[in-house]
């Protein structure tokens, strides 16, 4: 390839979610979810088609409307987009998403299988990859190559864990292609990997590896794929370099920190509905406020940290009416029966926190069950703590954003084991997710520390998150794509 082929020609991006989803009556609604927050910037920065998956009957029925081809649409978020929303089986897409991605992938990548009781891999889960993840990742490929049909050298954008396998069957259609995979999940070492049946294993790196270029969230994520590569496919790999040698090709591995939009979110926290939700929480604010905002998932440690809460609360109950934590849930996948059970284990918890600790005028833990952005960022404004301690998270973008519309300098918990981390750690109180002690002494430090400590960290976080926009992650990706392109 010659030239800049990141700027000749348009970009197509391929995602299981898309930037929008229809319902009856003709209502559109934005896509959920950070991915499509990462890629609305990009779409929006870059003259793109955004390919997709149908998420439900109406986006299907809109699909066939437009004869299944790309169609212009405008997300209430702002932004028009040239969308393609592809239709796959049903029983093939819930074998895809329920059985395959979710749990298989995801729970591979966050280390959350107990080993010594799950995943008992029988027929089921092989069907799963064969008739569900591999029939969806071959419609959206289809749709991709269609997509390409007009263009020369084109470039296209994978993004994230469902889309494993489409990379190798859009290089095989078209070998002039230029492939870019960002994964927006952690990538876990060897030892994890070797959980799938080592033909399902293989035919999933032998996917990735299709791509020019992997791009990941942290170094240590690129560094765990590299050893993969090498302990699993062994393959030729240049740590230093970041480059995986498959056949006669040169695979380059990256790392791109993905970045908030500051000024977007700032101007989100200005909103008038955010001051009514700021009104509400003020009036029923106690001398401290304890805020973590999460997917109700199981690798964002939730019940860890209200564990950390009770034992603090034990611990020193000089704070006994004088703090509360509010916790803000986006239920999530509650299709799949261990996050199901997992709210459940939430809000049981929840209630005996509240029943040993609460007094008739008190509740310590305030529990939200819902995913609304203004609500979150009311309070963001208002936290002296924000916790996040999850097991292993691929970035966590309420790392960044509650500090930068913070107005009481607080202090930030934040999780080792979080993408956030590599960046914000210097500022943030360091904790071992695994660590309620750790946690809850942490609880205790941040709401006693210092006020000068306070400003400190607070600027310190604030500093880092503005040094960059999601321009700047979409310039680093394109600026390799095109340093990749001419060496070919």
């Amino acid at each position: 390839m010659n030239g800049e082929p990141a700027q000749r020609t348009p970009l197509v991006l391929v995602s299981n979610r898309g930037p929008v989803t229809f319902h009856a009556g003709g209502e559109v609604q934005r896509g959920s979810g950070g991915l499509v927050t990462a890629l609305t910037g990009l779409a929006s920065y870059r003259e793109a088609t955004w390919i997709a998956s149908a998420m439900n009957e109406y986006d299907a029925e809109v699909s066939l409307e437009h004869g299944g081809r790309a169609f212009p649409v405008r997300s209430p978020a702002g932004g028009e987009f040239e969308v393609r929303l592809v239709v796959s089986d049903a029983d093939a897409y819930d074998r895809f998403y329920n059985v395959f991605a979710n749990p298989m992938l995801w729970f591979i990548q966050h280390y959350l299988w107990d080993l010594s009781n799950a995943p008992d891999i029988r027929r089921e889960e092989i069907e799963a990859f064969e008739f569900g993840y591999n029939v969806v990742n071959e419609d959206l490929a289809r749709a991709v190559v269609e997509e390409l049909e007009a263009h020369d050298e084109p470039v296209v954008m994978v993004h994230d864990y469902h889309l494993y396998t489409l990379p190798d069957l859009v290089r095989r259609a078209r070998p002039d292609v230029f492939l870019h995979h960002f994964i927006h999940i952690p990538w876990t070492q060897a030892d994890a990997w070797r959980v799938l049946p080592s033909r399902i294993r293989e035919e999933i790196f032998t996917g990735l590896l299709a791509n020019d270029i992997i791009g990941f969230h942290t170094r240590s994520y690129r560094h765990n794929f590299l050893q993969c590569c090498r302990d699993l496919m062994d393959l030729e790999v240049d740590f230093q370099r970041g480059i995986v040698r498959f056949g006669e090709r040169e695979v380059w591995v990256r790392a791109y920190p993905l970045p908030i939009d500051h000024q977007a979110t700032r101007l989100i926290a200005q909103s008038e509905r955010v001051s009514r939700f700021e009104q509400e929480l003020l009036r029923r604010r106690r001398d401290f406020l304890i805020l973590r905002v999460d997917r109700a998932d199981l690798s964002k440690n939730v019940l860890r940290g209200f564990s950390a809460f009770d034992l603090f609360l034990e611990q020193h109950p000089e704070f006994t009416e004088r703090v509360t934590f509010v916790a803000q849930l986006m239920p999530s996948r509650t299709d799949v029966p261990q996050y199901a059970e997992y709210l459940e284990r939430i809000e049981a918890l929840v209630a005996v926190v509240n029943h040993r600790h609460g007094t008739p005028d008190w509740m310590p833990v305030q529990l939200k069950l819902r995913d609304d952005l203004e609500e979150a960022m009311a309070a963001y404004k208002h936290y002296d703590v924000l916790l996040v301690n999850a097991m292993f998270d691929g970035m966590n973008l309420v790392a960044k954003e509650g500090p930068i519309v913070n107005e009481h300098e607080g202090v930030s918990i934040l999780s080792e084991n979080t993408g956030a981390h590599e960046e914000l750690g210097e500022y943030a109180l360091s904790v071992n997710p695994f660590d309620i002690q750790e946690l809850a002494d942490s609880i205790y430090a941040a709401l006693t520390m210092d006020p000068r400590e306070r400003r400190r960290r607070a600027a310190g976080l604030v500093e880092i998150v503005t040094s960059r926009d999601p321009g700047d992650w979409i310039d680093e990706q394109l600026a390799d794509i095109r340093a990749k392109g001419r060496s070919r």
